[in-house]
C-alpha cells in the first residue's frame, strides 16, 4: 500500500514538475495558411513577441491547405508536450460536419488563447465596371455562372459567406478556391477571377489604389474603410466573422497550458504584434483558455446548423 501510494504521489506530481523545466527548447507553431499571406505575417509578429515572455524561441511552420485545418489534424498526432501547437481557424469547428477529417475538434484539441479574427470584404479591381455591390449583384443575377469569385477554400467562412449571399438573392455564382490571400489577390489583380472575398489580404492593394471594397461582412463599418457600407446595412442581412486562436494537443498538461497562456497573452498586447494587427486591419480577439473552450464548443454547434442550412453537411 506504501509503495502504490508513492507511485500515486509521483504519479500525481510529475505534470507540476514537467512543468517546472517547460519549455526547455523551442516551440512549434503551425500556421494554417501560406507563407508571406497576412495571416501568417501576422502569426510570426505574435510569434516573435511571445518569445521573449516564454523564454524559447517559438519557430513559425507553414501548413496551407485544407481549409486552414491541417494544423488540427496535426495536433491530433503530436506529443502533447507544449512543444508542438497550432493556429486554429474556425474552420476546424466546421469542416467535420461537411466531410470526414482525421481529428475532433472537441476531444483532440486543447484550447489556449483566442487571438484575433478578420474583416471580410468583397473586393474587386480598380478598373471593374461594378461601383457598388448593388451594381455587382445586378450583373450576376443578369450573367449566371458568368461572375467568378474567389475564397480561402472550399468549407471557409468567405466561401459559405457568399454562398449565403447567393442563395439569399438568387444568383449563381462560380466558386473557385485557393489556399490562402496572397494566392487570391494574385488571381484578382492578375484578372483571373472577378471578385476577391477577402480579409487582410486585401488592405495593401485597396490603400495603392489597385483594388476597390464594395461591402464589408461586419456588423458595423470598419475604421480603415469608413466609406464603405456593411452587406447589412446594404439589405442583404448577412453578417461574417472568423476569429481564430492558438490551440495544443489534448492531452496538454494544464501546466503547460498556462505557461502558454500567459506567454501569448503578454505577446498578444506587445506592440509587435498590435503594429502587425493594424496594418491588415485586424482587432483583437483576446478569450482565455476557458472562455476559448467554452465558445469552440458553442462555435461547433453554431457550424453544424449553417452547414445543415446551407445543405453542405457530408452524408451519413
Amino acid at each position: 500500500m506504501k509503495l502504490i501510494a508513492a507511485l500515486f504521489a509521483l504519479f500525481v506530481a510529475m505534470p507540476a514538475a514537467f512543468a517546472q523545466g517547460f519549455p526547455s527548447r523551442p516551440v512549434t507553431l503551425l500556421v494554417t495558411f501560406p507563407a508571406g499571406g497576412p495571416t501568417d505575417v501576422a502569426a510570426r509578429a505574435l510569434a516573435e513577441a511571445t518569445s521573449k515572455y516564454l523564454g524559447q524561441p517559438i519557430v513559425v511552420e507553414n501548413r496551407p491547405g485544407a481549409a486552414g485545418t491541417l494544423g488540427a489534424a496535426a495536433l491530433a498526432n503530436a506529443r502533447p508536450d507544449g512543444y508542438t501547437l497550432s493556429m486554429i481557424p474556425v474552420t476546424v469547428l466546421r469542416l467535420p460536419h461537411m466531410e470526414n477529417v482525421a481529428f475532433d475538434p472537441l476531444k483532440d484539441i486543447r484550447y489556449v488563447i483566442g487571438v484575433s479574427g478578420y474583416v471580410f470584404a468583397v473586393v474587386v479591381r480598380a478598373d471593374a465596371p461594378w461601383k457598388t455591390m448593388g451594381e455587382l449583384v445586378a450583373h450576376a443575377k443578369a450573367n449566371p455562372d458568368r461572375v467568378t469569385f474567389g475564397s480561402h477554400g472550399i468549407g471557409s467562412t468567405v466561401h459559405l459567406a457568399m454562398e449565403e449571399l447567393a442563395a439569399a438573392q438568387g444568383l449563381k455564382l462560380v466558386h473557385v478556391p485557393y489556399k490562402g490571400s496572397a494566392d487570391m489577390m494574385t488571381a484578382l489583380l492578375g484578372g483571373h477571377i472577378q471578385v476577391a472575398v477577402d480579409s487582410t489580404g486585401a488592405v495593401p492593394h485597396v490603400s495603392a489604389g489597385k483594388a476597390r471594397v464594395l461591402a464589408v461582412f461586419t456588423e458595423k463599418r470598419v475604421p480603415i474603410w469608413p466609406d464603405v457600407p456593411t452587406l447589412a446595412e446594404l439589405g442583404y442581412g448577412i453578417v461574417s466573422t472568423s476569429p481564430y486562436g492558438i490551440g495544443a494537443p489534448a492531452a496538454t498538461p494544464p501546466e503547460i497550458v498556462k505557461i502558454l497562456h500567459d506567454a501569448f497573452r503578454k505577446g498578444l498586447e506587445d506592440p509587435i504584434h498590435l503594429k502587425a494587427l493594424e496594418k491588415f486591419n485586424q482587432p483583437v480577439w483576446y478569450k482565455s483558455s476557458e472562455e476559448y473552450a467554452q465558445w469552440a464548443r458553442e462555435q461547433f454547434e453554431r457550424e453544424r446548423r449553417l452547414i445543415e442550412r446551407l445543405g453542405l453537411a457530408k452524408k451519413k
